[in-house]
């Protein structure tokens, strides 16, 4: 009787034991400034190791051989083989990206048509933020198994840009020089690599300008902000200096070998017949 109560009682406590000790350690890691990353693959170590200590403690207490495991323990590896192979793949997917860290919290992805920030790295999944605030749960194998574009693996460097089309006829020298200068007047635009202004097309209805510059930025809403600050501040300088912005337009020709005709309805009768 003892026994039986003895037995839950010093599992209880080894395990708020075992809880402290985790915490108490990942708060260490932290002060010290640890890789978030690192730590996190700290604590999934951690946890497996204590389950593995806990599952033989209680086989040890209740006395039972482990040679009585041997033959339900290969039938459950054969129908984990046939019915948890995705489990399975993601789960040693998971192991990967923590050791190798091709992907760590807080790098900007960019996922088939999906952006967004990734959050944690589980052993199962990756959870996403994607750039309109929606959480998406990537599987890890997934993310090992097709491209993934990770805008912040080396830097936190990014590319972008901003295009703008005048009307024909409008100084293009002068039309690059004001873009120019609303890119090198933004405090967040790096001056290397240094911002460019490229004349890229003759459109249908516009002269066609690109600004290609880089930002200090590690998610795609401090990308959007600096491009409207530009949009707002190349809008500004074109008004000051009389530059159209274009718009969709288009020229109708008339050619005709004979003048048009003319027919005025009405009016005459109505008068003449007032007068009668």
């Amino acid at each position: 009787m003892g026994q039986l109560i003895l037995t839950p009682t010093l599992l209880v406590i080894g395990l708020l034991i075992a809880r402290w000790l985790g915490k108490k350690l990942t708060a260490r890691m932290t002060e010290k400034g640890s890789n978030p990353d690192v730590v996190h693959l700290v604590q999934r170590i951690y946890f497996v190791v204590v389950l593995l200590i806990f599952f033989f403690t209680i086989l040890e207490l209740l006395n039972v051989p482990l040679t009585s495991f041997a033959f339900i323990s290969g039938a459950i590896a054969i129908g984990i083989g046939f019915g948890a192979q995705n489990i399975i793949n993601n789960f040693i997917s998971g192991w990967i990206l923590l050791w190798e860290r091709p992907i760590r919290i807080g790098d900007f992805l960019e996922v088939g048509e999906t952006r967004g920030t990734v959050e944690s790295i589980n052993t199962r999944s990756t959870r996403i933020r994607r750039v309109d605030g929606v959480h998406m749960l990537v599987p890890n194998s997934h993310l090992l198994e097709n491209t993934v574009v990770n805008w912040t693996l080396i830097d936190r460097l990014a590319r972008s840009e901003v295009r703008v089309g005048v009307a024909y006829g409008s100084p293009v020298e002068q039309v690059r020089e004001l873009i120019q200068r609303a890119a090198d007047e933004h405090p967040e635009v790096l001056k290397t690599p240094e911002p460019m202004v490229w004349f890229e097309d003759f459109g249908d209805s516009a002269l066609v300008f690109d600004l290609v510059f880089w930002a200090q930025s590690d998610n795609e809403r401090g990308l959007r902000a600096v491009r409207s600050d530009l949009r707002f501040r190349i809008d500004a300088l074109f008004r000051e200096h009389d530059i159209v912005i274009s718009f969709p337009q288009r020229d109708v020709h008339l050619s005709s070998l004979s003048p048009l005709q003319v027919k005025m309805v009405g009016g005459h009768g109505d008068e003449n017949n007032d007068h009668g």
